[in-house]
């Protein structure tokens, strides 16, 4: 099946980067990742991602890290009754387990099948920003946040070091600062980078200030059609000088420049302050289903029991 979707992520421009074979192979790295695919006339009418994992007797499926979305994917433009028929067909084929938790991409707006077998959802947000006029982009940012920029860029210089581990330094700083430990190690990481940097998708920005200080740090990836806000991480003492919102303007001047790629998904966030940024910079929110369901009744209970809290990610 594996080399069968090979060949379908070869063929389809429009499949974003969490979907493709080589970044699954990569970042599926605590567990096995799989795929269904419904295939008729010739033609993929579906695929579905998968991860999953093992512990204390339970295999579920979850979310890697570094993955934004999984779950499934329809090319073309299917109608609502053959969306109903597809995903349920491919819904058939992921193995048993005892759990599914997974974040569908905001092309997915009908989870009306998985309704109907009993699955909650939650809705949650990301924001996208068209970059194709630079113009346009700057005159929709928020007054403060333009005055940020000029004050930022007069004061700090963007540079592009090819140096993973620094940057993975200065991302854990961000966790560091909050008391949060950082959900993936450097080797993880760096694994995660390595396959990016061979496929050419990805870029660091670094915000260094004139006496060679590192304040922030960006990376920034992308698939064919859109770009991500993929990580990002500040140095505490540096927070208030704005090299953050400087760097999210570079990197909105390379996407265009460079790449000419004319989407920016900044993956989320839901959290209030970040989101309020993300918003100000004119981006539009947008939704996404995340969609879950326990089948075993003794995992709905662990996964519930406070000291266990975290357990099964």
């Amino acid at each position: 099946m594996k080399a069968q979707y090979q060949q379908f992520c070869q063929s389809e421009p429009g499949l974003p980067i969490f979907f493709q074979d080589w970044y699954l192979d990569a970042v599926c790295q605590e567990g096995e990742w799989g795929v269904a695919m419904l295939e008729e006339g010739g033609k993929v009418k579906g695929i579905w991602t998968y991860f999953m994992k093992q512990k204390m007797g339970f295999k579920y499926v979850t979310m890697p890290n570094f993955v934004k979305f999984m779950g499934p994917y329809l090319p073309g433009n299917p109608s609502t009754s053959e969306q109903h028929q597809i995903l349920t067909k491919l819904l058939a084929q992921i193995p048993p387990v005892a759990s599914i938790k997974q974040d569908f991409h905001y092309n997915i707006t009908n989870w009306l099948p998985l309704y109907w077998q009993t699955f909650h959802q939650t809705t949650r947000y990301t924001y996208l920003l068209d970059v194709s006029d630079l113009q346009k982009v700057l005159d929709d940012v928020n007054r403060n946040m333009r005055r940020n920029i000029k004050k930022a860029s007069e004061q700090i210089k963007i540079e592009h070091w090819d140096d993973p581990e620094r940057f993975y330094l200065v991302n854990k700083k961000s966790f560091d600062r909050q008391n949060i430990p950082i959900p993936y190690t450097l080797a993880q990481f760096l694994r995660h980078d390595a396959a990016l940097n061979l496929q050419q998708r990805r870029k660091l920005f670094f915000a260094v200030d004139q006496r060679g200080q590192l304040h922030s740090a960006s990376y920034v990836i992308w698939d064919d059609q859109v770009a991500y806000y993929h990580l990002a991480g500040d140095d505490p003492q540096f927070r208030q000088h704005g090299a953050g919102i400087l760097l999210i303007w570079e990197a909105i001047q390379f996407l265009h420049n460079e790449l000419g790629i004319n989407t920016l998904d900044f993956e989320g966030s839901m959290i209030k302050n970040v989101e309020a940024i993300r918003r100000q910079f004119g981006a539009i929110q947008t939704p996404y289903f995340s969609v879950s369901k326990n089948y075993s009744k003794t995992f709905n209970f662990l996964e519930k029991v406070r000291n266990l809290k975290g357990l099964f990610v």
